[in-house]
């Protein structure tokens, strides 16, 4: 088992958001978050990395249990954030924001060349500013800054987000180049299907709770579940 999530409470301030949440992902696996706008997918991404730290619950990653830790010390341990609002270094290089996450871990399989052999755009601006990017080159330079922390366990939230159906084809061409390296993934995002065809499995999250579960085939197969928590 990579993440097991049991019985997550987690509140913003005193606002009760996530009741209940119990889910994993197992190793190699690729899991999609889904559901509407507002119904918690991306708390819950939030409380895995220690943004938003349950009040209530257990989270464990590879056996340790990680609820409560500090942001920094979870991502150390191997878990990879990619955020919604990507939170590059506009005033830095493409390189530089790419070699200030570089970490080795054992088994180690991400390194400049690889990363730039994967996001062969980024190579070709790698003396550009951050800040000087579009969108779906941000998104590129910070799924690739975290891929140079050499994740056992990545978490991408709304990685389609605001870009462009091409360039959205193109990110989905990548993120399976990495499934296909066996990186762990858990993806939460609007764009289902982006998410089903990246993963394994899918949740299905509805005013902060899990209403569904079960493979990509049993959901594409449930009109009736996808009527009523996916279709707007």
């Amino acid at each position: 088992m990579m993440i097991e999530l049991k019985d997550i409470h987690t509140y913003y301030g005193t606002s009760h958001i996530l009741f209940g949440i119990s889910m994993h992902v197992e190793e190699g696996e690729s899991v999609c978050l889904l559901g509407r706008n507002g119904a918690g997918k991306t708390t819950t991404l939030k409380s895995i990395i220690g943004l938003t730290p349950p009040k209530k619950g257990n989270i464990r990653f590879q056996g340790k249990e990680i609820a409560g830790r500090p942001p920094y010390r979870i991502a150390r341990m191997g878990v990879g954030f990619v955020p919604d609002d990507r939170r590059i270094f506009p005033d830095l290089t493409v390189r530089q924001n790419i070699l200030l996450a570089k970490k080795d871990r054992e088994g180690s399989i991400w390194n400049l060349d690889r990363v730039y052999s994967l996001f062969p755009k980024l190579k070709d601006l790698d003396s550009n500013m951050g800040g000087h990017l579009s969108g779906g080159e941000q998104q590129m330079l910070t799924i690739a800054r975290t891929l140079m922390t050499n994740p056992s366990l990545l978490l991408l939230d709304e990685p389609g987000e605001g870009l462009a159906p091409l360039v959205v084809k193109a990110m989905g061409e990548q993120l399976m180049e990495i499934k296909k390296l066996g990186v762990t993934m858990l993806i939460c995002e609007h764009n289902v299907g982006l998410a089903m065809s990246l993963s394994d499995r899918a949740y299905i999250m509805d005013k902060g709770a899990i209403r569904y579960q079960g493979t990509i085939s049993d959901l594409k197969a449930n009109e009736e579940i996808r009527k009523k928590y996916l279709m707007v």
